[in-house]
């Protein structure tokens, strides 16, 4: 530092070293670019029944989104089906149709 001292002094430059950032300063930057208002999520309930029989599987959707909107659908598959498989079907179904209205 001395040597650069002198080197400047030549120049008539000074050294001035750094003043560290302050914390708060930082903490005021962050609080001023955060959003003050966060809106609330919409919540949406999806239940899902599937079933198989000697004569074919199907299964039932039923989306509750808010504002007491219900949807309703029915499926049925065309290939056979285990009630686990079924269900399992019906689970990506009602995920799809959920995507497929933002929810």
């Amino acid at each position: 530092m001395i040597a650069w001292s002198v080197e400047l002094s030549e120049f008539g430059i000074q050294y001035e070293s750094r003043g560290a950032l302050k914390a708060q300063c930082l903490a005021d930057f962050v609080a001023e670019l955060t959003p003050t208002t966060a809106e609330e999520p919409q919540v949406w309930t999806l239940h899902v029944d599937g079933s198989s029989n000697s004569k074919g599987g199907g299964a039932g959707i039923i989306l509750k989104g808010p504002n007491q909107v219900t949807l309703e659908q029915s499926l049925k598959f065309s290939f056979k089906v285990t009630n686990n498989q079924a269900e399992y079907e019906a689970l990506l179904a009602g995920l799809r149709l959920a995507r497929d209205l933002g929810a």
